[in-house]
């Protein structure tokens, strides 16, 4: 047994948690973290003092049930293990486990004062509701840690069918298996934060696309209620759930591209990943996975028609960037390969996802953009349409309840699209440049303000003025931007893809 660990077995603190990661007093507050963490859950130890990762935070009993959380361990459990990704298309990450409750914990590697615990900041990552992962370089939580002096977690959870497939007469918890693991997550950090010196009184989440997404379900979520106490989406928002009767005739596709007599609780986790390729039946396709209307975990839809008054009193950061769809759309893809003024209507028509007449959007553009090409028109059109109206739906319905406490944001930065504002957030960019590092000093030393404080350091939006950060070079705040592009689409009603 090294010294270290020695003495932090002797470490007891109030309530009779073992702290590894020793209190300080005032004397030595500025003293490294030891590598280990003694917390309700299990005793962690880790080869860094700032890096916590492959923690297990819950246990699936069988596929597309409910988690059971990790609530005691009497072993030494080892960190710094690759953590696994839930299955998915594509093959991006090297290691996939359907077994995927893992989550990472960063701190700034320094021990806080006992009586000053560190504001804790949540992250669940994008790719809607089928992939993606915090193994992802661009989610490591290191310098925003380091920078903001808080404590960062990262959580992965089973996604697409294993997450949100929805079988409700056989697996009653199916449908929003995926939100259940986020909750067991944030009991987590509820339960162990402080031994890694967060405070579990004052835990943000903050997640990009559909990581946002998430976030907003979980609003609305009574088994959520309690678990957090700020919320930050990132170019990702859910107005409405799946749903009961269209997640069912999306789980049928799934099921009959998995093929007759397959049972997809016991089908190997390949045979489920190929049936994903099922054409959806609502929106066309890859067949959509998310958060389903249930009335059993979910009861209302998130956003609509209302705000959901169970979180009215936290404090909440939404934010876009200002030309979302040029991460979706390659110039040479059929969409905008050959765009030209005589077919931007036609091309703009299905992408909108609202309905509308495109030939008159195509002209209120062009007088309000009069030296913009084809193509930059496109991803204006479409992005107030479908990417930005959500953020517009959400805080427009805070900004009515009055709380004061709703606060917006637009990413302009270098034309900023879709993924733009994660390198940033973290401080994990790439291709560096002095005016990138500015940037990311700034949204960090914003998103980190919110989290102490729940004021990220501008007005709040009210409907009267509609004040947003415009972050830029220069950033600053402006009353209502892009009033016309808003008032134009609300035009028709905005229903959410996926719903």
């Amino acid at each position: 047994m090294s010294g270290g660990e020695g003495l932090s077995r002797r470490a007891v603190m109030a309530g009779g948690v073992v702290a590894g990661m020793m209190l300080a007093s005032r004397a030595d507050a500025a003293l490294p973290i030891a590598p280990w963490a003694f917390a309700p859950s299990g005793r962690y130890f880790s080869i860094s003092p700032t890096m916590f990762s492959g923690i297990r935070y819950g246990l699936v009993p069988g596929r597309f049930a409910a988690p059971r959380p990790v609530t005691d361990s009497a072993a030494d459990i080892p960190t710094g293990r690759l953590i696994p990704s839930c299955p998915q298309v594509g093959g991006r990450y090297p290691l996939v486990d359907e077994d995927c409750l893992f989550l990472n914990v960063f701190t700034p590697g320094r021990t806080p004062l006992a009586d000053q615990r560190l504001p804790v900041m949540v992250y669940f990552h994008g790719g809607a509701y089928s992939a993606g992962s915090v193994a992802d370089p661009l989610n490591d939580g290191t310098e925003l840690a380091r920078r903001g002096d808080v404590v960062v977690v990262t959580v992965n959870h089973r996604l697409n069918a294993f997450g949100y497939l929805y079988l409700p007469d056989r697996f009653p918890d199916s449908g929003n298996a995926g939100q259940l693991d986020l909750i067991c997550a944030l009991q987590w950090v509820q339960r162990n934060i402080a031994a890694f010196g967060g405070d579990p009184g004052n835990v943000t989440l903050f997640g990009q696309s559909g990581g946002g997404a998430k976030i907003a379900t979980l609003m609305a979520m009574p088994e959520a209620a309690g678990l957090f106490h700020k919320a930050i989406t990132m170019s990702g928002q859910q107005v409405t759930a799946s749903g009961p009767l269209n997640a069912a005739r999306r789980a049928r596709a799934f099921l009959d591209q998995l093929g007759q007599g397959v049972d997809p609780a016991t089908a190997p986790v390949e045979q489920l990943i190929a049936a994903l390729s099922a054409t959806d039946p609502i929106l066309g396709g890859g067949v959509y996975m998310g958060p389903v209307l249930d009335m059993r975990h979910l009861h209302r839809h998130p956003f609509w028609p209302d705000a959901p008054s169970q979180s009215a009193h936290i404090p909440m950061l939404l934010g876009n960037t200002v030309l979302e769809t040029r991460a979706f759309y390659p110039a040479d893809g059929r969409v905008l390969l050959g765009l030209d003024w005589a077919n931007l209507a036609e091309r703009i028509a299905p992408e909108m996802r609202v309905d509308i007449e495109p030939h008159w959007v195509v002209a209120q553009f062009r007088t309000h953009y009069p030296h913009a090409a084809p193509e930059e028109l496109f991803h204006r059109i479409v992005t107030a349409a479908r990417s930005w109206r959500g953020q517009v739906e959400e805080a427009e319905a805070r900004a009515r309840d009055g709380q004061g406490n709703t606060f917006v944001y637009q990413l302009d930065f270098e034309q900023a699209m879709h993924t733009d504002d994660i390198g940033l957030s973290f401080g994990t960019f790439t291709d560096s440049t002095p005016e990138r590092q500015a940037m990311s000093r700034t949204i960090m030393d914003a998103f980190v303000r919110f989290a102490r404080t729940g004021n990220p350091g501008w007005p709040a939006y009210e409907l009267r003025h509609r004040k947003t950060m415009l972050f830029d070079v220069h950033s600053h705040v402006e009353n209502d931007p892009r009033r016309w592009e808003r008032q134009l689409f609300a035009h028709v009603p905005y229903i959410q893809p996926g719903s």
